[in-house]
């Protein structure tokens, strides 16, 4: 099948999911995943409607973007990991980062993008399943707590929602708790009201597990194998 018909089988997943749920899928942003995937692939699932990139490095999209620019109404979201040191070029080159795991990242990421000029939307990603191998803070942990409470100073910076990655399962509802978790967290944040903090957005849901992401009540979900298909080496 070509990326064109991956997608549309994709939406149709997305949307019998979210009726199954009660939801509207049009609540339901379908990004795609496009890290180690070459421009003619970004550009035809373009073509074909999407505007939601997704990447994992800076230095990927920094090789690439300039082949990229016809497409204008493009959104390129960091979702990968991002040390402080490369905040100042990942503000200039992606339009959201959506893994931010401390406050010093945050205060980079706001540094740069007061330089640039710009108001960066951002979300915190939170490590739900504790897993030492991977990158995000702690539910409620004092870093947590300290990116939501500095959002009034992190006058550059939109605090967004929340973005996680589950343990791997096979079976796909052995994630169900881990999105219910972060939907929790994502409640009684919201419930506090805090300055500058707005929890519209909730990142969570992958090729294989998207649909028990959007019953739990993801906002977001990122495909990348059921759009591109079988990813190239990274």
């Amino acid at each position: 099948m070509s990326i064109a018909d991956n997608i549309v089988r994709a939406r149709e997943r997305v949307a019998s999911a979210a009726h199954r749920a009660g939801r509207n899928p049009d609540e339901i942003t379908l990004m795609a995943v496009s890290k180690t995937f070459p421009q003619e692939a970004v550009r035809e699932a373009y073509e074909a409607g999407l505007r939601i990139f997704g990447e994992n490095r800076v230095r990927e999209l920094a090789g690439k973007i300039d082949a990229l620019r016809e497409l204008s109404k493009a959104e390129w979201h960091l979702i990968g990991h991002l040390q402080s040191n490369k905040a100042g070029k990942a503000a200039e080159l992606f339009d959201a980062i959506d893994s931010v795991d401390s406050l010093r990242l945050a205060e980079k990421l706001n540094s740069a993008a007061r330089q640039l000029g710009k108001s960066v939307p951002i979300l915190v990603e939170v490590n739900i399943g504790c897993e030492e191998a991977k990158s995000g803070v702690l539910a409620g942990s004092p870093d947590f707590e300290a990116i939501l409470l500095s959002a009034p100073q992190l006058d550059h910076l939109q605090v967004r929602g929340l973005m996680t990655i589950p343990p791997f399962a096979d079976d796909p509802q052995q994630a169900r708790p881990y999105f219910q978790k972060l939907r929790e967290l994502r409640d009684m944040t919201a419930a506090r009201h805090l300055p500058r903090v707005s929890m519209d957005v909730l990142s969570m849901g992958m090729s294989h597990d998207f649909e028990v992401a959007i019953q739990e009540g993801s906002t977001c979900v990122r495909v990348g194998t059921a759009i591109f298909g079988e990813r190239a080496t990274a």
